[in-house]
């Protein structure tokens, strides 16, 4: 008796999922308008860095850093969830933020390079800040 009663509850939870949830969703990189980093970081510690953009519109929302890392430079951009909806609004100026936190391992400057768009060429734009470590 168990052994049907498990294998009904199993098939009515396999039977009520669906794969597809109905939304549909693409990825994108949103440029970078400003960031409160420090200006030093001290070796060993781990520190807050807030980045701040404009959210294009009611469908996007933040999730993750795009985040390179290449020796002692780090190239970050937020990545939004873009849902693709009949009812979403167009935003002109509703500036977000969102945090991560950087562990410093070595000695010397960390530089940052923040993605703020592409140019008129189609050129990368970064926000570039040289942040010096200290013992």
């Amino acid at each position: 008796m168990k052994k049907l009663v498990a294998l009904s509850l199993a098939l009515f939870l396999f039977a009520s999922c669906s794969v597809d949830d109905g939304y549909n969703y693409s990825f994108e990189v949103l440029p970078v308008e400003s960031v409160d980093i420090p200006d030093e970081f001290t070796l060993g510690e781990v520190y807050p860095i807030t980045v701040s953009y404009f959210r294009p519109s009611t469908c996007h929302y933040f999730k993750e850093f795009y985040y390179l890392r290449e020796n002692n430079q780090r190239t970050v951009a937020p990545i939004n969830y873009a849902y693709e909806s009949n009812d979403c609004e167009s935003l002109t100026d509703e500036l977000v933020e969102a945090t991560f936190n950087f562990i410093v391992t070595s000695n010397g400057s960390y530089i940052f390079k923040f993605w703020q768009g592409e140019d008129a060429n189609g050129e990368d734009q970064y926000l570039i800040i040289e942040v010096p470590v200290i013992d």
